[in-house]
């Protein structure tokens, strides 16, 4: 079987068996413990996370069969679909008196499979994006480091002795487990921090390559430095509106999450298919500028909600008022507070674009009172040459008809 059409069978199996899995947790409501399920929004984020991985690691696969990105997208993919079924069919296995054949191997394989897509798909993506190899052969000890650190994770996650903690069954006794915990344990955290390690690294060479990238190469970069950098933003979001909603809305905080995070196969898949690259620049802008106004936005509302209660407490008591006029505030500081951080965000990040806005503003300005046409043609040959830098500017006038 070709590489391609692995990788589509692979994509096809893993996301079916992941849908089953999480259709049977949703038809069951809750587990056995009483533990309710993930609402559907989460659910429904997280598929849409899975497949993500699935559809983008299937296609640049069929596309470029040799660079591993692709199959770590897969892998990423398959072992977190793995982890949905086999957790499924052990959670149904507990309701069920005496249990299913096989739950307990499908506890056992839940309790770790879920390891390799966390702990090293992301350090060797950082480490190999673009092109499937490190930036120089220096780099290249980090993914042994990497396989030795995962692999004493999952040694220590996998054959413990006692009972399967971080299962679905967590009063069943590991079938394989042969491993003392407190050893299992120690091999736990030097796998974690060899795997920390390895991450930090990984970061730092991406930092590199993109310090050393040009052209097109760069742009690659940009779209797949943009894409994590969705997470700290959306970080600060959420914890602004977790504290204005209560625990109430941290399901639909973990449902944005999921779909923040399924940017990132979609950026990687689109620089390493080259497809409009050099849309990433309107991209970041509108990023920068939308995720700025949003969170001063939910900052400023929270202190005002805050401010006005106290102060108009003594005299509304438990009115909304200090809800609506907080609400009213912002809605009035929108329009003005984007204006204001797009001029920023253009002067510091986009420069030549916003020397070039100012100039056609100057232009513009002096339009209106220039009447003698050779200055005109020589102020707009002027402007042609500093915005658009061509290689030759010429101007064309009709003449008049008599």
């Amino acid at each position: 079987m070709t590489a391609p059409r692995l990788a589509v069978v692979l994509a096809v199996g893993t996301a079916a068996t992941f849908a089953a899995g999480e259709m049977v947790l949703r038809s069951m409501g809750s587990t056995a413990s009483g533990t309710a399920a993930d609402p559907w929004p989460v659910a429904l984020a997280f598929s849409t996370l899975v497949l993500a991985f699935l559809v983008v690691g299937g296609v640049v696969v069929a596309q470029l069969p040799a660079n591993p990105v692709g199959w770590l997208f897969c892998a990423a993919g398959l072992f977190i679909g793995l982890t949905s079924v086999t957790w499924a069919y052990a959670t149904l296995a507990e309701d069920v008196p005496g249990g299913l054949p096989g739950h307990v191997a499908a506890a056992w394989v839940a309790s770790w499979s879920w390891e390799p897509a966390v702990l090293a798909v992301p350090t060797l993506l950082f480490l190999l994006f673009p092109d499937g190899s490190p930036p120089t052969r220096r780099w290249r000890w980090v993914v042994p480091l990497v396989a030795v650190g995962l692999t004493c994770v999952l040694v220590g996650s996998a054959f413990a002795s006692g009972a399967m903690t971080n299962s679905p069954s967590p009063r069943t006794v590991n079938p394989v487990g042969f491993a003392d915990p407190g050893i299992a344990a120690v091999l736990q955290g030097v796998g974690a921090a060899a795997c920390a390690v390895g991450l930090i690294l990984a970061v730092c060479s991406l930092v590199l390559r993109f310090r050393r990238s040009r052209g097109e190469r760069r742009q690659q970069l940009k779209w797949f430095v943009w894409s994590p950098a969705l997470v700290p933003v959306f970080l600060m979001t959420e914890t602004v509106v977790v504290a204005l909603g209560g625990d109430a809305v941290v399901p639909y905080g973990d449902a944005a999450f999921a779909l923040c995070l399924t940017a990132v196969p979609l950026a990687a898949g689109a620089a390493i298919l080259r497809y409009r690259l050099y849309d990433i620049d309107l991209v970041i802008k509108r990023t920068l500028v939308y995720g700025s106004v949003t969170t001063l936005l939910l900052g400023t509302y929270l202190g005002l909600v805050l401010v006005l209660r106290v102060a108009l407490n003594p005299i509304t008591g438990e009115s909304d008022l200090a809800v609506a006029g907080s609400t009213l505030a912002v809605a009035g500081l929108f329009r003005p507070l984007r204006s204001r951080i797009q001029r920023v965000v253009d002067r510091r990040f986009f420069r030549s674009r916003y020397d070039a806005g100012q100039t056609v503003e100057r232009f513009a300005g002096r339009l209106r009172d220039e009447l003698d046409l050779e200055a005109l043609g020589t102020d707009l040959r002027g402007v042609v040459r500093d915005t658009m830098q061509p290689a030759h500017v010429s101007l064309w006038l009709r003449g008049s008809r008599a």
